[in-house]
C-alpha cells in the first residue's frame, strides 16, 4: 500500500527541486536595479540578471511573466557566450515555472549546446522530460478513463433496452 501511495505521490506530486523567491527578495533586487539605473537598460548589468533571476522565481506567476519579458527583451543584445547561455537558461525556467514546457525545453537545449557541460541546465532539462513524461501518463490515464465512463454507459444503455 505505502509504494503505491509513493508511486501516486511521484505522479501527481512536484519534481520542482529549483529555487523559490518571495516578494522581498524581488523588492530588493528591484530597488538595487532602480539604484543602479539599469530598470529601463538594455539588460547588461549584474543587477538586471539579478532582478530576473528573482522573477522566473518567484512563485507569483505575473512576476515570472515580467522576468520572461526583461529576459526575452535582452536576448538581441547579449553579452558574450556565458551571458548568453544564463539568459537561455533563465528563460527556460520561467517558461517552466509558467508551465510552458515546450518552450522551456527549447530554451534549455539552446543553452546546453553552448555549454554543454552547465550542470544547471542538464538538472532542468531533466525535470522538463519528467514533468512532460507525467503529463503524458495522466493524459493517457484520464483518456482512459473517459473511454471507460463512455463505454459503460453505452453498455448500460443497451442491457436497458433488452
Amino acid at each position: 500500500m505505502n509504494n503505491f501511495l509513493d508511486t501516486l505521490g511521484s505522479i501527481f506530486g512536484s519534481s520542482d527541486r529549483l529555487p523559490w523567491t518571495d516578494a522581498d527578495i524581488i523588492a530588493n533586487c528591484e530597488q538595487e536595479a532602480a539604484g543602479a539605473g539599469i530598470l529601463e537598460s538594455s539588460g547588461r548589468s549584474e543587477s538586471y540578471m539579478r532582478l530576473s533571476w528573482a522573477l522566473v522565481h518567484s512563485h507569483q506567476p505575473a512576476d515570472v511573466q515580467r522576468g520572461i519579458s526583461m529576459l526575452e527583451a535582452s536576448l538581441a543584445s547579449m553579452g558574450g557566450a556565458l551571458q548568453q547561455k544564463e539568459i537561455l537558461y533563465l528563460l527556460a525556467v520561467g517558461h517552466f515555472r509558467a508551465g510552458d514546457y515546450s518552450r522551456a525545453r527549447r530554451y534549455v537545449d539552446q543553452a546546453l549546446e553552448l555549454s554543454p557541460d552547465f550542470r544547471q541546465a542538464t538538472n532542468l532539462q531533466k525535470m522538463i522530460e519528467d514533468k512532460i513524461a507525467k503529463d503524458g501518463v495522466i493524459g493517457i490515464g484520464l483518456a482512459a478513463a473517459a473511454v471507460g465512463i463512455v463505454a459503460g454507459g453505452i453498455a448500460a444503455a443497451v442491457a436497458r433496452r433488452k
